[in-house]
């Protein structure tokens, strides 16, 4: 490649980076992500004060100080810390998988659900639960783990055709999901032991999620959050199209891949550690949207905290409706999410009108 074709391609990504730029200025922006975070953190000091036994916040500053009455200490550190910090966790990769899967797909309405991901991994933890429940103990995070990679790779290879076409993709992922669906329904009809174990975990909860689920999410969201965020520019192409992406020297084919593995990883990882919390990953990036537009470098970002707030929320709304009875974090987005997600349906067929 020559010294000029060099410099024009520069140019050429230059002005697609201005194409895509939606947003109200990059002042507004950072003033969005900072007011996101300051949400984050209210709702984070919230769901460690209140519950059953509420804590001061001066007892909470002196137990993270290493000092404190030690009741609270106990509270503190063996189940709301944990809890917050898996919460946030799973809203953000959730929000950013599904940021990427709107993407790839070009579909507003797609989330990791869409790809089979939620009902794989689902599967994987039903069936150590109901089928093999002498060994239910500290399983069925791998086993959901397991389901969703393997729902992922089937999905790659019957869509694979010397290629990956988003249609084709979609759809395969559709018709995964819905044979996952159905094998989790067989399961819970033969079922008994553990089914309320199962059922609970189905509908997403952080209820009991402690330091060995957080340790093992953490390597996940911590490596690949980074690395789609890195991929932001490839993501903003993609948006413009397949022609116009391989136009500008992007190898669609690799970083499609790089991707759906990516999502792969958020997904499986968010789902094996605290159950299916649906709709997470198609509201999210939205809202994201709607703040700060469609440029990937500021949305992905935006996404994350708009889905850790969400999560957060959820949960602390599940724990305070009802005490001592906890309705999961899942129920209660679901509330939320599905009118939200026909106003999506109708925005979307009135476009197309």
């Amino acid at each position: 490649m020559t010294e000029a074709m060099r410099k024009e391609q520069d140019r050429d990504l230059s002005n697609v980076q201005l194409t895509v730029e939606r947003g109200r200025g990059s002042r507004q922006q950072w003033l969005v992500l900072l007011g996101l975070a300051s949400t984050l953190l209210l709702v984070a000091l919230l769901s460690l004060v209140l519950g059953a036994i509420p804590i001061p916040p001066a007892e909470i500053a002196a137990v993270l100080l290493g000092h404190g009455n030690p009741d609270y200490r106990v509270i503190l550190l063996d189940y709301r810390l944990a809890r917050v910090l898996i919460g946030a966790l799973i809203g953000a990769g959730l929000s950013v998988a599904g940021t990427v899967i709107q993407t790839l797909l070009r579909n507003p309405l797609a989330s990791p659900g869409t790809l089979g991901i939620t009902a794989g991994a689902g599967l994987g933890a039903v069936m150590v639960a109901l089928l093999l429940p002498a060994s239910m103990a500290g399983m069925m995070s791998p086993a959901a783990m397991v389901g969703g990679a393997a729902v992922a790779l089937a999905i790659y290879f019957i869509a694979y055709r010397g290629g990956i076409d988003p249609i084709r993709l979609a759809l395969v992922g559709v018709a995964m999901g819905a044979f996952c669906s159905a094998g989790i329904d067989l399961i819970l009809l033969r079922g008994s032991a553990n089914l309320a174990t199962a059922l609970v975990w189905l509908t997403g909860s952080l209820w009991g999620r402690g330091w060995s689920e957080l340790f093992g999410l953490l390597p996940w969201i911590g490596v690949l959050l980074p690395v789609v965020w890195r991929l932001a520019l490839q993501l903003d192409l993609l948006q413009l199209g397949e022609a116009a992406a391989q136009g500008l020297g992007m190898r669609v084919a690799a970083i499609r891949l790089l991707l759906f593995c990516a999502v792969v990883g958020l997904a499986g990882a968010s789902v094996s550690a605290a159950g299916t919390i649906g709709f997470v990953g198609l509201i999210s990036p939205h809202m994201a949207r709607l703040l700060v537009g469609g440029r990937h470098r500021i949305l992905l970002p935006t996404a994350a905290l708009c889905g850790s707030s969400l999560v957060l929320a959820a949960d602390l709304c599940g724990r305070l409706l009802r005490p001592p009875l906890e309705i999961p974090a899942g129920l209660i987005i679901s509330a939320v999410g599905a009118p939200f997600f026909i106003y999506l349906l109708w925005r979307v067929s009135r476009k197309r009108r």
